[in-house]
């Protein structure tokens, strides 16, 4: 049976691991190598329109495992609140066939996205990379589980089988909820928070739990405790927002 870890863990639930240790640079020299760098390295090109004026999200899920479409939505707004991108936000959606694991390894996702993957960057457009598994992470726990993981400068994953496991259900938030509250977390790590690309202009790096925020109310903030937010979960369209600190590392990088 499915280990059941407490709202706090699993609602802001993105191990260390996950976060800081998925940065090995892929040794690639064909024209895909610009979205196979390490985490953080894109954050100025995603926040600003120095280089790229638009932006391309190309959201590949497993079949049956697809995000809420009010999750994306909220995506896209986040997005356009945070970068410029005077030319525009766009999406594309689209299924695969299960690859047959019911865990997966960075590899494995790395793998995945190098098979299906189909947008890149253009000389004026930024290409993000989204994948929504139907397995189970294979650094979960009895204790803990991995939601989400932003494994290189354009690419993240999002375990949404973890994610059905732990919302919908009494006692546990709106699947949307924590859809938004994940996809956003692992995006921000992208845009290179906490002091993961975008330079820190106060000191709020949790330094037990590096590249998250210290402020316990903050989107990036780690949490490995039983939490007091439960109550804004249920029955709440609430989302964790970035608190100022981490909004002015994101504006000094080029953001808004």
């Amino acid at each position: 049976m499915k280990f059941k870890v407490s709202i706090a863990i699993f609602f802001f639930l993105f191990l260390i691991q996950s976060c800081s240790t998925n940065e090995i640079s892929d040794k690639n020299t064909d024209i895909t190598i610009a979205n196979k760098k390490t985490t953080g390295t894109s954050a100025h090109d995603l926040l600003s329109d120095d280089t790229f004026t638009s932006m391309v999200i190309e959201v590949v899920y497993v079949e049956g495992y697809a995000p809420t479409q009010t999750a994306i939505n909220n995506f896209v707004n986040f997005i356009k609140a945070r970068t410029y991108k005077p030319n525009g936000v766009s999406v594309q959606t689209r299924s695969i066939v299960s690859p047959g694991e019911s865990q997966y390894s960075i590899e494995d996702i790395r793998d995945i996205e190098d098979a299906n993957r189909t947008a890149y960057n253009t000389d004026s457009q930024i290409a993000v990379w989204a994948f929504f598994t139907d397995g189970e992470s294979d650094q979960n726990t009895d204790t803990s589980s991995i939601i989400g993981t932003a494994y290189r400068n354009t690419s993240f994953v999002i375990f949404e089988n973890t994610v059905h496991d732990f919302s919908n259900n009494n006692f546990e938030p709106p699947r949307d909820l924590l859809e938004t509250t994940v996809i956003e977390h692992e995006f921000c790590h992208i845009l290179g928070l906490t002091n993961f690309g975008s330079p820190m202009q106060s000191s709020h790096e949790d330094l037990d739990h590096e590249k998250h925020c210290n402020v316990d109310t903050c989107l990036m903030y780690w949490a490995s405790e039983f939490g007091s937010g439960i109550g804004n979960m249920l029955g709440s369209s609430s989302i964790p927002q970035l608190d100022s600190q981490c909004l002015a590392d994101l504006q000094a990088n080029g953001g808004k």
